[in-house]
């Protein structure tokens, strides 16, 4: 697998995704000054826009790039960034990307409304396009995200956190957006159920392999990919693969204590210990192969498709995201 920048993984689909640029802009527009406002903030925070881009390479592997496409990523997108403005109302986030939150800016009251709007306008979209197969993936999707969020708060109370339940967690908060992706870009260029499940899977699997990097960057990273501060997770009390494997193959005691800390409230002595914790007890390297492991279970699901540069692109994009650093 060759590695390669994320312009040079765009490569193939530049012109689309600057077409879907100038239409998502479009689709925002709105005559309600408020919301004009602040959907032009909205813009300035410019994200990597991966999950556009896994729609347009899907759709593009899987037959070539039609206005259904341009939809579906649309849509995924109105729902990733509705769910990003909820995710700062519930997590009282002062920042989103560089800039202050929605919410920080305009409470949360218009936050909340702004995220309902940007779903509807999603939902809408498909609606008029008569895209119902993208309706019923993306309905399953949303109920997923939101199951995924509330089993990890209602664990997070407990701080009794297996690994079967890390993985139903994060396959529902964060696998299940990348695998609607691409199965919403195959499906917008073909009706071959193997290409569609091929691209579904590939992306739950990427997406898998995307969180558990994220989470170990929350133990070892300057900054994590989110732009949240170095023990994040540990001091709002979540237990991610690395520790949960560390408490498993500590000895009772020091697991009680270790728990303890965290469920006290961790400050950045607390932090120290617990990462030392982790280290200690292998937890990182563990996470790391398991991370690797969901890396290849991705490329496999790419083997049906023939070489080309678009399934270089993909195959790149899977070491992209899973060995950056921050």
């Amino acid at each position: 697998m060759i590695k390669k920048s994320l312009s040079e993984i765009t490569g193939p689909i530049d012109n689309e995704l600057d077409e879907f640029s100038r239409l998502f802009k479009q689709k925002l527009k709105s005559k309600v000054l408020l919301l004009e406002l602040i959907t032009r903030y909205l813009h300035k925070q410019k994200g990597k826009k991966i999950r556009p881009l896994l729609v347009m390479l899907s759709s593009k592997m899987c037959g070539g790039i039609t206005e259904r496409s341009y939809r579906g990523a649309s849509l995924v997108e109105l729902l990733h960034t509705a769910t990003l403005v909820h995710d700062d109302v519930v997590d009282n986030s002062e920042t989103r990307r560089g800039f202050p939150s929605i919410n920080a800016v305009w409470k949360n009251k218009i936050a909340v409304l702004m995220g309902d709007y940007l779903l509807a306008r999603g939902l809408m979209l498909a609606v008029d396009g008569n895209d119902f197969d993208f309706l019923r993936v993306i309905t399953n999707t949303v109920k997923r995200m939101s199951e995924g969020e509330l089993l990890q708060i209602s664990k997070t109370r407990k701080l009794n956190i297996d690994e079967e339940t890390y993985f139903r967690i994060i396959s529902d908060k964060t696998a299940s957006l990348l695998s609607t992706c691409c199965e919403i870009g195959a499906r917008a260029s073909t009706e071959d159920q193997e290409k569609i499940g091929a691209m579904k899977m590939f992306g739950e699997n990427l997406g898998i392999a995307f969180q558990i990097r994220d989470d170990i960057l929350d133990f070892i990273g300057t900054k994590k990919v989110f732009g949240k501060p170095l023990g994040g997770d540990i001091k709002e009390k979540k237990l991610t693969l690395p520790l949960i494997y560390a408490l498993k193959q500590s000895p009772e005691d020091e697991r009680k204590s270790i728990l303890k800390v965290i469920r006290k409230g961790a400050g950045k002595i607390e932090v120290d210990e617990v990462i030392s914790f982790v280290m200690k007890y292998d937890g990182i390297n563990y996470a790391d192969t398991v991370a690797k492991d969901y890396t290849n279970r991705a490329l496999n699901n790419l083997g049906i498709f023939e070489k080309s540069d678009v399934k270089s692109s993909l195959e790149s994009l899977v070491g992209f995201v899973v060995e950056r650093k921050k």
